[in-house]
């Protein structure tokens, strides 16, 4: 058995830090004790918010391999691993897609493992209008699609990250309210079906059809509390492993971000 987890950090070296709430309580562990309690044989990290040497963090059986987004504070991603990968490369080759950090890529013998934090497509300047960076989104996401189809026609491939996107209504609390909203537009739920009609299986959806479980909570209005949340982040793979898909899972009871982490076990 093989397993993975994927968690949007959020700015990793908040994340290592323990949080104690207004009552002395803990409300987050910290990132190294969930690491260690998660035990996955690759760890997926999205929105590091890291520049190279900002923090020392590894884990003993463990290599890591990073990518920085050229602006400071932003993005990026990384990838711990205790299984030794074949090759690693990072971005998507493209130059105008190159510069925030947001993909890495570890192939492995028999899959290749892609990391990725998806553009957000940012809310809109004017009421009712359409989110400001949807254009670059639609590029974005083309580009993203024929980058994963070029490795799928090698060997299978798992891709994980936060893909910033609801892709159907049971993946949001309030459907109706958010039609417009970055995340939720049509053309960006379009282009996920697209996704997943080029091969892809979405093993969470897949495994449970009808659950309703999120993996990001707005910091704003008490989200997470009330579980006003969006399932935005995903591991999908190749339609050929779907057979090896054993389980897929949100960690809900995981703190320490505006998202919690999920995993995949693959046989």
């Amino acid at each position: 058995m093989l397993k993975f987890i994927s968690w949007n950090v959020n700015g990793l070296r908040a994340c290592v830090k323990p949080k104690i709430d207004d009552e002395g309580n803990v409300k987050s562990k910290g990132f190294e004790a969930y690491f260690k309690d998660l035990d996955a044989d690759f760890f997926c990290l999205q929105e590091t918010k890291m520049q190279e040497g900002q923090l020392d963090l590894q884990f003993d059986g463990y290599k890591s391999y990073w990518n920085y987004a050229e602006r400071k504070g932003y993005s990026g991603t990384a990838i711990y691993t205790r299984r030794e990968p074949l090759s690693v490369t990072y971005g998507l080759g493209i130059e105008e897609h190159d510069h925030e950090g947001r993909v890495i890529t570890m192939e492995m013998p028999d899959f290749f493992l892609v990391c990725v934090y998806t553009p957000n497509s940012q809310e809109a300047e004017t009421k009712g209008g359409k989110p400001r960076r949807l254009p670059y989104r639609m590029q974005w996401e083309d580009a993203f699609r024929d980058f994963l189809l070029q490795l799928d026609k090698e060997k299978p491939v798992i891709v994980c990250g936060d893909m910033n996107v609801a892709h159907e209504e049971i993946d949001i609390k309030n459907p109706k309210t958010n039609h417009l909203s970055a995340g939720f537009t049509d053309e960006e739920r379009a282009k996920m079906t697209e996704l997943l009609s080029a091969g892809f299986t979405d093993s969470f959806r897949t495994l449970h059809p009808d659950d309703v479980t999120y993996s990001w909570w707005s910091y704003r209005f008490h989200s997470r509390e009330r579980n006003t949340g969006w399932r935005i982040d995903y591991f999908l793979t190749s339609n050929r492993l779907r057979d090896r898909i054993a389980e897929a899972s949100i960690h809900t009871e995981i703190y320490g971000s505006d998202h919690c982490p999920i995993e995949l076990d693959l046989k």
